[in-house]
């Protein structure tokens, strides 16, 4: 098979000139290695069949294919997309980059097996062919204001109220420059923050910057944030200058820049009237629903889906402010026939209508876990859509009116206040736990199973505890009227009473016994616990309260663990929630599918 190079793309390329998809050979690729907060980079060596350029970036989203092998020595690939950017070269002042952003493959190394051509490195510079030697590629010169050259070279003339300026992309900006100009489109803006510590105290905000090569996060603090905060608005374009770049902190953003953004005191922003229609408003990296669960807590992800289901606003009291809180917990499925409980906070939680169940898209929410769940939250930085304009969302909303409001969605989080909430997956009978081995490994394991509480134990199963909100410690009572906490070191006159209890549950397949805090206790009693505690003088009544619960079937939610008392090992299984199986059609349907999925008939089974 013959493969064919662009012979005297490189030199064109490096000469701030266009060469449309060129044809290069991969001959060899060296790994730069990135640090805690910076992915790996890889730097190829690419040929054109007349010259060698060891000078080309490939972009961190393409590094599977080097490590899976597909860009061995001797590929030969088409170059679909690429920028250029001048970095400083210690021993000859400035060179020209060239970063690779898309590729096509054409032919896998292993295929073809041997160096194309007699390629000599490129002398005396990124010179173009002089007009008399061949160029058999079509090459133009960069024309100031075309778009498909902004895409291809790192130079982009244009109009300010100062004059013309040179642009710069996003995707090129290292700490390694210093005089550069972006023109980015502010896709987010947070709201201003305060701070005060033991330094002082200030202020911030940050925003998130993109333009058709990549996104940027970009902060101004103190002085700063009093100069541009009103100054600049979400969706309109800016040109940028004279910002400090350091390497970004991942554990606040998603977007896949190495760096970030601060503003300084020469810090210049100039607002751009020309027409900014190639600038893209704003990307997502959606991920499916179903594969949150495997991420860790904390992380940041962009994510759509359906709004199956919406809860009532909520009012909480922060614990580190003392101030207080609206939220309104909804839940989202997608075409991975998956659930995740979506939280919103503040005038996003008031004003949220779910009647309609409208799609919603979320950038940089943050996963957070809870009893063996994982829920999405979104921060001051994230960005809601409601009924976006975009592909994905029109592909759900036929998913959804077609399939998806028929089906049942398996959920990765725990029961919410969201109507038809739901639990994670992995059901299993009892005996099915046993016979897993839940619990037995080093972190705890959790299920969720149908089944009836056969006994609640009634001994031991209150407690006095600390009157504090925040505290839940058993109290000692000194026989004077007071009550002592020892974690808080105080005394109080008055307590709370806190419910523990010690149920048995069963199934067809056995029964277990598992433990009941607060809320679980008050869900399978029926009362709170101060009404239980006020029956505690009445045996009669007391024990009533206890017996009402026994012979009711519901969905639990269970976590297994295996703990050490006085030196042995035992099996404690928790009861994380309880939902009343009052939905039977819901669960019906699960077990058609189960029924369908052991049969192995798919859909035939009616």
């Amino acid at each position: 098979m013959t493969y064919k190079l662009s012979e005297g793309a490189l030199s064109v390329i490096l000469a701030g000139g266009n060469v449309d998809d060129p044809v290069v050979q991969i001959l060899g690729h060296k790994k730069i290695a990135g640090n805690s907060t910076t992915a790996d980079r890889f730097r190829l060596l690419v040929s054109d069949g007349r010259h060698l350029n060891s000078f080309a970036m490939l972009a961190t989203q393409l590094n599977d294919k080097v490590t899976s092998g597909e860009l061995c020595d001797y590929t030969v690939i088409q170059i679909t997309r690429y920028i250029t950017s001048m970095v400083a070269n210690a021993d000859k002042g400035e060179k020209r980059v060239m970063v690779i952003l898309d590729i096509k493959i054409l032919a896998l190394g292993t295929e073809v097996g041997f160096k194309l051509g007699n390629p000599r490195p490129i002398t005396g510079g990124a010179e173009a062919e002089t007009a008399g030697s061949r160029q058999p590629v079509p090459s133009r010169s960069v024309q100031p204001n075309s778009s498909t050259n902004r895409a291809a070279t790192n130079v982009t003339v244009m109009s300010s109220p100062g004059g013309s300026v040179s642009t710069h992309p996003i995707s090129s900006l290292s700490p390694y420059q210093n005089k550069w100009v972006i023109k980015a489109r502010v896709t987010t803006k947070s709201p201003v923050r305060t701070w005060a510590n033991a330094r002082g105290e200030g202020k911030l905000f940050s925003m998130d910057l993109i333009d058709e090569s990549g996104e940027i996060r970009a902060t101004a603090f103190k002085e700063q944030c009093d100069k541009f905060y009103d100054m600049i608005e979400v969706n309109k374009v800016y040109l940028i200058s004279r910002c400090l770049l350091k390497t970004a902190n991942k554990k606040f953003t998603n977007l896949k820049h190495d760096y970030e953004m601060t503003f300084t005191n020469d810090t210049q922003v100039i607002p751009c009237h020309e027409d900014s229609g190639d600038i893209p408003t704003m990307t997502f990296d959606f991920m499916s629903i179903s594969m949150l669960a495997n991420l860790e807590s904390n992380a940041l992800v962009d994510v759509i889906g359906v709004c199956k289901s919406s809860g009532e606003v909520q009012t909480l009291i922060s614990r580190n402010t003392n101030r207080e809180l609206k939220k309104r917990e909804v839940v989202i499925v997608d075409q991975s026939n998956t659930g995740v409980t979506l939280t919103l906070w503040g005038s996003q939680a008031e004003e949220f209508d779910g009647s309609l169940q409208p799609v919603l898209a979320v950038k940089n929410g943050r996963i957070n876990e809870f009893g063996g769940g994982k829920s999405v939250s979104l921060l001051q930085t994230s960005v809601l859509q409601v009924n976006p304009d975009i592909t994905e969302a029109h592909k759900l909303r036929g998913w959804f009116d077609n399939i998806g409001s028929t089906q049942e969605q398996e959920s990765i989080s725990g029961r919410t206040a969201a109507a038809g909430g739901g639990f994670p997956t992995n059901w299993m009978t009892l005996k099915e736990a046993q016979e897993n081995q839940l619990g037995c490994a080093d972190k705890p394991d959790y299920f969720t199973a149908v089944a009836t509480v056969l006994l609640v134990r009634s001994e031991n199963s209150l407690y006095k505890a600390c009157p504090t909100a925040e505290c839940n410690k058993k109290v000692i009572d000194q026989n004077n009227g007071m009550y002592r906490c020892e974690k808080c070191n105080r005394e109080y006159p008055n307590f709370k009473y806190r419910l523990l209890l010690s149920v048995s549950l069963g199934d067809f397949s056995g029964n277990q016994w598992a433990t009941c805090f607060q809320e679980a206790a008050e869900a399978l009693l029926g009362m709170s616990a101060q009404e239980v505690g006020d029956l505690f003088h009445d045996d009669k009544q007391f024990q009533e309260a206890f017996n009402r619960a026994a012979f009711k079937t519901c969905i639990f939610r269970l976590r297994a663990k295996m703990e050490s008392y006085n030196d042995e090992n035992r099996l404690k299984v928790t009861v994380v929630d309880i939902k009343s199986l009052t939905n039977m059609q819901e669960h019906n349907a699960r077990l058609i599918t189960e029924i369908k999925d052991m049969a192995g008939v798919g859909n035939s089974l009616v």
